[in-house]
């Protein structure tokens, strides 16, 4: 089979709802340098239309939900994979090159729950909205009537993690990636992924129609995505923590509890990039970013914060 033909679609069988783990078997196996088309969904019972809403509920979503467990300690991620890269050892790195995203759902949710979100104790009341997607012309409709164009990316990318971590939550991203709701990532954008397990697993789902900075009130358009992934393994780079490029710019990325922690972590791992692409002294590379990198919150409701940090690639090469 060539590797343009290869695709993944959701289904019972191909996907694993919130949970991130190295003993979860591969749904697939590619190679080095293959494409995959993955679909995927998104949602539970709870925040899915009902059926005289008006909107197209998937058929693979329904049997995701009836027939997938959905853990007791977990996310509410419904994630398509994992797939195994050949080959893929410890200590790898995976390039996840993101060729094309496009919605498949005429439908997203959005959700306030109290006690979550960047305002925990503002919002005493479950707040539920269903946001109408017109694919065609590339917008969503809010309820109030107000059209936001879609840019659409996947919350959620990741390898699995370490296997001593055993099963984790893909609330939160960590090295492993995750739940990075980085808005950066869309198509066109290259994913850096460390390789923790063998195969390195990597799964995807979460999709978002469009969301800002720091996805406050815990959700975006939460939706199903269509998305082509070239996938590029590397035996002679290592990394900690995720990393991304644009067409336009370096990425670098970091989580922790503490916001101040992230951002030091992020502009660290920046510091380490530019020594690694020119011949700049560390404080040359501290002035750099001071003048010409810029520090994003990520998001800053998943319990492990995210900060990036931005720099125009014709900063180092212009």
């Amino acid at each position: 089979m060539s590797a343009s033909a290869l695709e993944l679609h959701p289904s019972p069988k191909t996907c694993h709802w919130g949970v991130f783990d190295a003993k979860l078997p591969p749904v697939m196996e590619i190679s080095s340098g293959d494409r995959v088309t993955i679909h995927t969904i998104s949602g539970g019972p709870d925040v899915t239309p009902g059926p005289d809403s008006g909107y197209t509920i998937p058929p693979e979503l329904t049997a995701v939900q009836r027939e997938v467990p959905r853990p007791t300690v977990g996310g509410g991620h419904i994630l398509t994979g994992p797939i195994a890269v050949r080959g893929a050892k410890p200590g790898d790195v995976l390039e996840v090159r993101i060729l094309d995203v496009k919605p498949r759902m005429d439908w997203g949710y959005n959700i306030i729950r109290p006690l979550s979100g960047a305002l925990p104790y503002d919002f005493t009341e479950t707040t539920l909205i269903h946001i109408g997607i017109d694919i065609e012309r590339n917008v969503a409709t809010m309820p109030w009537g107000k059209e936001l164009p879609l840019k659409p990316f996947f919350g959620v990318m990741g390898v699995a993690p370490p296997p001593a971590w055993g099963t984790i939550s893909t609330i939160q991203p960590r090295a492993h990636g995750g739940n990075l709701d980085n808005k950066e990532l869309v198509a066109g954008a290259t994913l850096f992924l460390p390789v923790w397990a063998e195969g390195a697993l990597f799964s995807v789902g979460d999709g978002h129609g469009c969301q800002g900075d720091g996805e406050v009130c815990v959700s975006a358009i939460e939706t199903g995505l269509t998305g082509t992934f070239e996938f590029v393994l590397h035996k002679d780079r290592s990394l900690t923590l995720p990393r991304a490029e644009t067409p336009e710019a370096y990425i670098t990325m970091a989580f922790d509890v503490d916001l101040d922690e992230a951002a030091r972590t992020a502009l660290r791992r920046m510091l380490d990039l530019i020594q690694e692409r020119t011949n700049l002294s560390r404080e040359q590379a501290y002035t750099l970013c001071s003048l010409a990198a810029d520090l994003r919150i990520t998001q800053f409701v998943n319990q492990q914060n995210g900060v990036h940090c931005v720099l125009k690639k014709d900063m180092l090469h212009g």
